[in-house]
């Protein structure tokens, strides 16, 4: 009978070379596993199971610092896959990630070695799932680097999030880590049984179940549907009005302020708004009962905003159709508007969450609108406050998305990020993305129409989008598979640090 805890002892124990090995390999996958354009999706399995490995095996100082570093490397190396240029405050977003995603590896170093083999084999992915949630609900943090986003075009595994929420990911591939390393620590026939074959069992329950859940949604009648056009204005016209001006140097200049206010700017907003209107027109003609605009679409000042409204609400009122418009007052407002076929203005929704150190606009809270149509119930978030899973958490069977986005980041946004609130919500989803991919899905998380936008063409996709939503466990409980992670990790810790934990051990 032997027993291995798997730990280093700081006092005692020399480090390892190999414990160097483990860290390269683990950052190394970690680079590639990042919810980005540049992921292989099985590194963000494999990457945890090295960190892990490393930090169990360094003494506390250097498992910390090795960590961090890693997961720091791995912040930066998502805003590189954004092309995003760094600057101070990029530079402290990445550190405050890099130092918040090594905390669940900082408790296993501490507590897990005081575990026995349940405790070692839960507290990483429970605060692992833990972490993701806390951080996905500070304004600067969204959803970043939650490892769903890097499973983000793997459906059948995907389908676990309508259940849990997407952080169930996080905490199944730090289950594999911890179970992998148990194997590694004791590699009998026992704990290969034990550790690899119930977490084979695990992942073959969760695909069994994506795939069951899938293939039922294909058998019987299909779904009403809804005619949508989503509509994207020309770009050599649309400049931003708040060009070379982001949160770190906000507020601009009287100089900057006044150029948003010429004539000659006025002048191009007025074509742009002209040629919306008259693709909304094209495409209630041609059969579109919704149309929907891209993010900030229609440009104007605040005091030009009453004359254009109604001119959108006899749109929609000659045409019978129900028309959501994005619009933008420079360094002041991203919002948008929706009217009815009646001419009604029904929701007037502003954006909670301008992306951090980029989007000079001050945040504004409020919920997402909900309408009742004909074709089921509306809904309404821009652009990055669909990163954000609770604040996307709404009882609807459509959501709307107006975005606007960049070539580095276009598809990952929309086809990796926003297709996850669907899932977990049941409901349909047309993202409009200006200079980015429009893309439309089902309650599933299937692709029912995809249109490239970098062109900067008046672009218009139109989709058929089911109109009944599908009722899901995470949407009716929420976040409660977090709240039971914080329990755990809790729990196990207070275990640890009483001493009434067994000490980690494995009988091989």
């Amino acid at each position: 009978m032997a027993t291995i805890t798997g730990f280093a002892d700081s006092r005692t124990e020399r480090i390892a070379t190999s414990s160097f090995v483990w860290l390269g390999v683990g950052l190394a996958l970690s680079m590639v596993a990042l919810g980005g354009r540049w992921d292989i999706p099985l590194a963000a399995w494999f990457a945890p199971i090295f960190l892990l490995r490393f930090t169990r095996t360094s003494s506390m100082p250097l498992a910390l610092g090795g960590v961090v570093l890693a997961l720091t490397a791995q912040a930066m190396g998502l805003v590189a896959s954004y092309g995003i240029a760094f600057n101070v405050q990029i530079a402290l977003i990445c550190l405050t990630l890099g130092v918040l995603y090594a905390v669940p590896y900082g408790l296993d170093r501490i507590f897990a070695g005081r575990l026995g083999p349940l405790g070692r084999l839960f507290l990483l992915p429970a605060a692992a799932a833990l972490l993701e949630y806390l951080i996905a609900m500070t304004p600067t943090g969204a959803s970043l680097l939650t490892r769903a986003n890097s499973q983000g075009e793997n459906l059948a595994l995907l389908q676990i999030i309508s259940l849990l929420g997407p952080y169930s990911i996080g905490f199944m591939i730090a289950l594999g880590a911890t179970a992998a390393n148990q194997i590694w620590e004791a590699p009998s026939r026992q704990s290969w049984v034990r550790y690899g074959g119930s977490f084979a069992a695990l992942m073959a329950a969760v695909l069994a179940y994506g795939q069951a859940r899938i293939a039922y949604a294909t058998h019987g009648a299909g779904p009403a549907t809804v005619r949508v056009a989503g509509i994207v204005p020309r770009a050599d016209l649309r400049q931003p009005a708040s060009d070379g001006v982001t949160m770190a140097n906000f507020p601009p200049s009287p100089a900057v302020r006044s150029a948003t206010t010429t004539p000659e700017k006025r002048v191009l907003y007025a074509r742009i708004q002209e040629e919306l209107i008259e693709d909304t027109r094209k495409a209630i003609a041609s059969g579109a009962q919704l149309v929907v605009w891209s993010e900030t679409a229609a440009q104007m000042l605040e005091s030009d905003k009453a004359a254009f409204l109604p001119r959108i609400a006899e749109v929609a009122r000659t045409g019978k159709a129900y028309v959501n418009i994005g619009v933008g007052v420079p360094f002041e407002r991203n919002e948008t508007f929706l009217f009815g076929p009646d001419g009604r203005q029904l929701w007037h929704y502003r954006k909670n969450n301008p992306v951090p150190a980029m989007e000079p606009v001050a945040p504004f809270k409020n919920a997402p609108p909900v309408v009742e149509t004909p074709f089921g119930r509306l809904s309404n978030v821009i652009c990055y406050d669909a990163d954000f899973p609770s604040l996307s958490r709404v009882r609807t069977d459509v959501m709307l998305v107006p975005g606007w986005d960049w070539k580095e980041e276009a598809y990952v946004h929309t086809m990796k990020i926003a297709r996850l609130r669907a899932i977990e919500n049941g409901y349909s989803m047309l993202r409009v993305d200006y200079l980015g991919v429009t893309g439309a899905f089902d309650a599933y998380g299937r692709v029912l129409g995809q249109q490239n936008t970098l062109d900067g063409k008046r672009n218009v996709m139109y989709v058929d989008l089911p109109t009944q939503g599908v009722r899901t466990l995470y949407n009716l409980t929420g976040d409660l598979f977090a709240w039971i992670c914080l329990a755990a990790t809790v729990a196990l810790c207070l275990l640890a640090a009483s001493g009434r934990g067994r000490r980690g051990s494995i009988a091989a």
